[in-house]
């Protein structure tokens, strides 16, 4: 009996889109419901068994588990476990809304293809939700050890029912009321089956009640302490869709056990895809941490670098205090050595699928390659074995796939070849076009093409490789400046030193000299940065974060003297018409680099103008 009406209230609207998906996409896979009703209830008993660290009378003597009970008559399926169990707010919270980070992108990413929207529902997580693929109405009944029990009910079509509740033990259960097609789930051996399938890993019992007979049906015992041997790699990818409620395999993983000072036993996941907020600020990565097979803490991020955020697993270990903290792991030596040593362990796993499997690894490196990146700058000590994982686009390769390795670029290198060249764009298409290839592509140099945000600090902070330090091929950087030096250019600097000095006086504050240039074929002039200064396009990125420049120096402006356009201005001899043109090929280059323009309205009368005047000074054709 209840004590209390019920009250009706309305879901989320982004729950109910969610329910709506789940309910008519994921079909033909149905039997996932079982999966995460049956980890749900697992987690609640880990939870459970955590406070209880604080206070034991929780736990009493309880045996943690999880029950299934098939009414055919009825025709209903009860999942019961004796965990945590939840108060009225932690209902609400829990099933009429999706409180996680992620959820608005995860919907505007749906495409309305049922069988690739199936996919990215699997990878949000269905969780809870799974239960409608099977049933038309949904009854839980649940209580917290210091709260009144409450029951919840709805058909996933829009409302919930939730109201007070006389159950008197600790736990939940969950009722589904199983549609006529899908009374294939009352069938107990099918129930065997799909536990083994799924759940076999668990460390809790997951008992089968027929009547008066209960069965244990999994193994019960931690799945990262069973031997290598006796596990198989479906037994793996179970374990890893359990751990991460995703729907996609796992693509390596690296299961150890470590005895000696310390012992521990790790094991780590790469996945295949990335999660919906890897690159949002508040993410926190990290994998799961236990202590004597005691679930402790759900994302530890002290043990893992946020450089390899992308990992997933978990780490038992027997040396640290089951009442560990936050603030113990920040500054413990035995989480600092289980960090170097899971570093490493990450690191070899990248390291074997690029070197045994490379184009696993090229898919690898198109969903996390950017996040491996921040390594280069946060982890010194590993910075060398992180380089030789990066790929790279390049002026030697045609396609859209950055595939070329230092290791490579190193190779190629004619033995005079001092640098390894690159430049930093916003795009493939720009770098490819960019003018400061021209020179570079007139002599057969090979140049690494950037176009990630984050380049620019990685290249700072990588300086060199193999010996052979990173050159920017948009400085005017001595190393470069040798690489692209011309005989012509020492007679050029004669000829068009007046227009120069012009140059530099009319555009002062926008340029901090003009010269003529050797890295220009077909372009009639280019900003670069001096030797020392920073890139154009790193200054426009801090600009873009609201950030000061304290490196900020003025470009120079190089001048192609093969151009007509640089033959015209040397020629022009009227200060206004010298201005327009000085002024156009100046945000010209600048457009180039990808900057934007202080005044584009003035920018289009100047082109304008030099157009009219072009044509006024062109002979006019009479047809007779």
């Amino acid at each position: 009996m209840t004590d209390t009406q019920p009250q009706t209230k309305e879901f989320q609207a982004e729950t109910k889109q969610v329910l709506r998906l789940v309910i008519h996409s994921l079909y033909s896979h149905k039997e996932i419901f079982l999966r995460e009703l049956v980890s749900n209830a697992s987690d609640a008993c880990e939870k459970l068994r955590f406070e209880a660290l604080a206070k034991p009378d929780l736990l009493g003597a309880d045996v943690l588990s999880v029950t299934l009970t098939p009414d055919a008559a009825a025709g209903t399926l009860n999942i019961k476990d004796n965990g945590i169990g939840m108060s009225e707010a932690e209902v609400i919270d829990n099933l009429g809304t999706i409180a996680r980070s992620g959820t608005k992108k995860f919907l505007e990413t749906l495409s309305g293809d049922s069988a690739k929207d199936a996919q990215l529902i699997g990878q949000f997580g269905v969780g809870f939700y799974s239960a409608f693929i099977v049933a038309d109405k949904v009854t839980v009944l649940t209580k917290r050890t210091d709260a009144p029990g409450v029951r919840w009910d709805s058909d996933g079509e829009g409302q919930y029912q939730i109201q007070t509740d006389q159950k008197s033990d600790r736990g939940t259960e969950v009722i589904l009321h199983l549609r006529d097609e899908d009374k294939e789930f009352l069938q107990p051996a099918r129930l065997r089956q799909l536990v083994r399938k799924y759940s076999d890993h668990l460390s809790l019992p997951i008992i089968l009640k027929e009547g008066e007979t209960e069965e244990t049906v999994n193994q019960a015992k931690a799945f990262w302490t069973r031997p290598k041997s006796d596990l198989t790699d479906e037994d793996y990818q179970a374990f890893y869709k359990h751990l991460t409620h995703d729907s996609e395999n796992a693509r390596v993983w690296a299961h150890n056990k470590v005895e000696g000072n310390i012992e521990y036993t790790s094991l780590l996941y790469l996945p295949k895809r990335a999660p919906f907020d890897l690159f949002e600020r508040e993410q926190k990565g990290g994998i799961q941490l236990y202590v004597k097979r005691v679930f402790i803490m759900d994302k530890a991020a002290e043990l893992l670098p946020p450089y390899l955020r992308f990992m997933r697993g978990l780490v038992d270990t027997a040396d640290l205090p089951l009442n560990v903290s936050r603030e113990l792991l920040q500054n413990n030596r035995t989480v600092e050595k289980i960090k170097s040593a899971l570093v490493k362990r990450s690191l070899d796993l990248l390291e074997d699928l690029a070197a045994n499997k490379p184009e696993e690894y090229a898919e690898f490196w198109k969903t996390f390659g950017v996040v491996l990146k921040e390594g280069i700058i946060e982890d010194p000590g590993q910075k060398e074995r992180i380089a030789k994982l990066l790929r790279f686009h390049s002026t030697a390769a045609a396609g859209d796939a950055p595939d070329a390795t230092l290791e490579q670029y190193v190779g190629r290198m004619p033995t005079d070849q001092k640098s390894i060249y690159y430049l930093t764009a916003d795009t493939l298409t720009a770098a490819r076009n960019s003018p400061h290839l021209e020179a570079s592509r007139a002599k057969g140099v090979e140049v690494l093409l950037l176009v990630d945000r984050i380049d620019e600090w990685v290249a700072s902070h990588l300086h060199e490789f193999d010996g052979k330090p990173l050159a920017n091929v948009s400085s005017s950087a001595a190393d470069v400046a040798s690489a692209i030096e011309t005989p012509e250019k020492a007679a050029a600097e004669s000829t068009f030193k007046d227009t120069t000095e012009r140059l530099g006086k009319l555009l002062t504050g926008k340029i901090a000299a003009a010269q003529v240039s050797a890295r220009l074929t077909e372009s009639p002039a280019v900003l670069v940065a001096g030797e020392f200064g920073m890139s154009l396009r790193m200054g426009r990125i801090l600009k873009q974060a609201g950030q000061n420049n304290p490196f900020a120096t003025l470009p120079i402006l190089e001048l192609n003297p093969k151009h007509p356009l640089i033959e015209r201005l040397k020629d022009t001899a009227d200060e206004t018409d010298f201005a327009d043109l000085a002024h156009v090929l100046y945000d010209q280059a600048m457009l180039a680099e990808g900057g934007e323009l202080d005044d584009p309205a003035i920018f289009v009368r100047r082109v304008n103008r030099l157009i009219v005047d072009g044509l006024a000074e062109k002979p006019k054709i009479i047809l007779s």
